[in-house]
């Protein structure tokens, strides 16, 4: 029998942003919501429009029978299903990438995990344009092809393992796009296996010209007409139909902004022309956009520095060093020998990484954010730096939380990966991932070299452009935002209901962050705080004012019982490493001011007296 629907449960499994088809967020406003997610009830799960496309709405590799849930966009999952009813056998499911190589590191994986499978219970199915749909003036800006791997249905929990993980799956705007001419019969099994390297024009709505910049102003203030569907609509002005003739352009110009070299808000034609002018942010001698490479999504960004320093250095353990993103530790711990795993980030774990170098022990990389999710604490990259300069291992630096305005940890790095679907983009309709290579690094040769053998650019072109166009003005966004966290920041420190706050400002790895933040940058626009009581963080919680759902980086501010939704099977482990199960995480944003501030001191007061 279905669970009740609470009464609080109207806005339970919308989309964030709401109408938005491609949205990376769903609401879940309220504590019990979130717990009800998580333990699978029914009033929860039904109404789900979308997830976070990275999965943060699983329990993080913990694959309990209590926790079967998985989230792929709808597009996506209906397409896997129309696919494995064509060609698949009884029983079979389909899981989707952008390109045979992938597909088959996903081959690769599963004899890995499940050595009893035999290659007649797992393949590839490459799905091309037809031969007489392949001719178009687009030539390669689409390439609307997507590989298969179809498996035995009971073989789920290890085909989403690489899924989540490798972050290596197709787009939700690739998926519609491709599902659309699969479904007319112009997307077909490839003649040739494994080169699916055809081009066709798609689908009519994609063959008008239009500017990109046509989609109207941010505020989304104009009327829908009568008879036309919301999410459509909203979908069609914010970034639907675009001129995909500047793909090209739209990826040069996000490079070169993530290079830094390009921070002007201005249209795309401005933009290319401007960059000559700008001086690149990153400040490394002989560093230009030809050292960035974009990915599907930050997750994959860091599955594939890991892929390619093992093929350069061979399988040594890595370390993790931080609290992290929990997927990188599953990464280093599924797809390698292992990892070194410090989950304090405290000088006195480096002080034992030390010692362990000296008695003669080798790694291959060393991952850590700058500065950690949720406590945001702040790793001593100089110390980090000389220890692998030393001792002969990469440092892989995850910079989406402080992002390149804010600090500049390039330096440091060997590799310095982002999620671009955060700040970057901001609109949380849109997903990316940037991976940059430091020229004086001590491995750059070896690492340009393998990029440039190696590397594939599966980043969709709509998505592409939908991006270049979010990111514009990423700069004063970033200023508004570093403002407003810090003012939230001052409410909740002052108020004595709130048990912790963490921020960078205020943290004691301050020191650390200050080292590397850049003479403009401020401290970010995330922050967490704890409470005294689970029934104080709940009733705090569900009475804030405010988008409620994964993710992070939004223009608005965004709120989740982090600890709960990410980790919700395994509380005693974070526990175990200092981050409390009852935490509540705050992704701050556009917001004026003092609204902001207001709304969370309604929510404080929502608290109720002790004794």
């Amino acid at each position: 029998m279905m669970d009740a629907i609470p009464p609080e449960s109207d806005d339970v499994g919308e989309t964030i942003p709401p109408m938005t088809a491609h949205a990376v967020s769903v609401s879940l406003p309220t504590w019990k919501a979130n717990v009800a997610y998580e333990e699978g009830e029914e009033w929860v799960l039904s109404r789900m429009k979308t997830g976070y496309p990275r999965s943060v709405l699983l329990a993080f590799g913990i694959y309990s029978a209590k926790s079967p849930r998985f989230f792929i966009h709808k597009e996506i999952e209906a397409f896997a299903i129309a696919i494995a009813e064509k060609y698949g056998k009884l029983g079979e499911r389909a899981m989707l990438f952008p390109s045979h190589v992938i597909a088959s590191r996903c081959v690769e994986f599963f004899f890995h995990q499940v050595p009893e499978l035999v290659q007649q219970h797992i393949r590839i199915l490459d799905l091309v344009p037809a031969t007489e749909k392949a001719r178009s003036e687009e030539l390669a800006l689409l390439s609307p092809k997507v590989s298969a791997v179809l498996y035995p249905g009971t073989e789920f929990k290890t085909a989403k393992a690489f899924w989540q993980h490798s972050g290596d799956g197709i787009s939700s705007r690739r998926a519609e796009y491709c599902y659309h001419l699969f479904k007319k019969g112009d997307l077909v099994e490839s003649s040739t296996p494994g080169e699916g390297s055809r081009f066709c024009k798609g689908p009519r709505r994609y063959q008008r010209k239009t500017s990109i910049d046509s989609s109207g102003p941010r505020d989304g203030s104009t009327k829908v007409t009568e008879g036309h569907d919301p999410t459509q609509f909203v979908e069609e002005r914010f970034g639907r139909n675009l001129d995909l003739s500047m793909t090209v352009n739209a990826k040069l110009a996000v490079r070169r902004r993530i290079a830094g070299s390009l921070t002007a808000d201005v249209g795309l034609p401005e933009a290319l022309a401007l960059h000559k002018d700008e001086r690149s942010l990153r400040s490394v001698a002989g560093f230009s956009e030809d050292d960035v490479y974009l990915y599907p999504c930050g997750m994959s960004a860091i599955f594939n520095s890991h892929r390619n320093l093992m093929a350069i250095r061979g399988p040594l353990k890595s370390i993790v060093y931080g609290f992290p993103y929990i997927d990188t530790l599953k990464i280093v711990e599924k797809f390698g020998p292992g990892c070194l795993f410090y989950g304090f980030g405290s000088s006195e774990e480096l002080d034992d990484l030390e010692k362990r170098l000296i008695g003669g022990e080798r790694f291959l990389a060393l991952f850590t954010e700058f500065p950690g999710n949720p406590q945001l604490r702040s790793p001593d990259l100089e110390r980090i730096r000389k220890l692998a300069d030393q001792y002969d291992f990469c440092v892989v630096i995850d910079e989406t939380v402080g992002n390149f305005l804010n600090v500049h940890v390039l330096p440091y790095g060997d590799v310095v990966v982002s999620s671009l679907t955060k700040i970057f983009s901001g609109d949380s309709n849109v997903m990316g991932g940037s991976l940059v290579l430091n020229p004086k690094g001590k491995w750059y040769t070896q690492l340009k070299q393998r990029w440039d053998y190696d590397y594939e650019d599966n980043h969709w072109a709509e998505d592409s452009i939908v991006l270049e166009r979010n990111s514009r003005d990423f700069v004063s966004r970033i200023e508004r935002i570093n403002s407003n966290a810090e003012a939230i920041c001052d409410v909740l420190r002052a108020d004595s209901r709130v048990k912790q706050v963490y921020y960078p400002k205020h943290s004691p790895t301050r020191p650390f962050y200050d080292k590397c933040r850049t003479p403009t940058g401020g401290y970010g626009g995330l922050l967490s705080a704890t409470f005294h009581s689970k029934q104080d963080a709940a009733a705090f919680f569900d009475n804030l004012d405010s988008a409620k759902g994964p993710s992070l980086g939004t223009n608005f501010t965004l709120s989740s019982p982090y600890v709960i939704l990410a980790h919700y099977w395994e509380l005693d482990w974070c526990e175990s490493w200092g981050v409390e199960p009852d935490l509540i995480r705050f992704s701050v944003g556009l917001e004026e001011t003092s609204k902001l501030v207001k709304t969370f001191r309604d929510a404080l007061d929502c608290i109720p007296n002790s004794g």
